[in-house]
């Protein structure tokens, strides 16, 4: 554990480092070091529920790496409700024999580095992370965060032709309403994974087009992507 924990905040200490902060936000978003994140919850209380499974997937710019990804079920440490079993269709019986999130919060760090993180609604599934990760480690993940709803947004107020093109805007803001109004395919919603890599697309989609409209640089995209 004192290992794991040297190494976890030398990586802490890097990341935020001046010299680090200033290479990564000057950077052009077309060659930034994304991974895009989902998870699955008991519920939606970070005070009283907790993480059933994590998805991941890391993306170079636009480009989905479909063969680098991260997907874990974990035994969670508060009873899972009806409710949510309905909604992401993990059991009990599917974690029994699961790690708890202690055996697997030092590989999602690992798969994370220093990316940046990527998410629908980011903030709740983040909440969730660090709660674990301070009560483990005795710190949060210092990865910076854009969340796409933020992103889409900020597209509805500075962007009517692209609004249009789309046939209008969603007035949902859930992950697969704006999936179909973006066109993308999705199918077995509400699994860390897939919601991952759904979110990946529209991710995509956004960093085709944010260029043409002076967001530039992953300064920019934090900016217009903050939770």
């Amino acid at each position: 554990m004192m290992n794991s924990l040297s190494t976890y905040k030398d990586r802490i200490t890097d990341i935020l480092s001046p010299r680090r902060f200033g290479l990564v936000t000057d950077a052009a978003i077309e060659s930034g070091d994304y991974v895009v994140l989902d998870t699955e919850l008991t519920g939606l209380d970070p005070k009283k529920d907790s993480i059933v499974s994590i998805g991941a997937v890391r993306m170079k710019g636009g480009r989905i790496d479909l063969g680098n990804i991260f997907y874990r079920l974990i035994n969670p440490s508060t009873a899972m409700k009806h409710k949510s079993i309905v909604i992401h269709g993990i059991t009990p019986s599917d974690v029994a024999e699961k790690p708890l999130i202690a055996g697997v919060m030092s590989e999602l760090i690992d798969f994370c580095r220093d990316d940046v993180i990527v998410g629908h609604f980011i903030s709740l599934d983040m909440d969730f992370i660090n709660r674990d990760a301070r009560r483990i480690y005795g710190a949060p993940l210092k990865n910076r965060v854009v969340d796409t709803c933020s992103v889409h947004e900020w597209i509805r107020s500075n962007d009517g032709d692209f609004s249009r093109h789309y046939g209008g805007l969603a007035e949902e803001l859930n992950l697969f309403s704006l999936a179909k109004k973006y066109r993308i395919p999705f199918s077995n919603a509400h699994n860390a994974i897939n919601d991952a890599f759904v979110t990946a697309q529209l991710f995509q989609r956004f960093l085709s087009f944010l260029p043409r409209f002076g967001v530039k640089t992953l300064k920019d995209l934090l900016r217009i992507g903050k939770p």
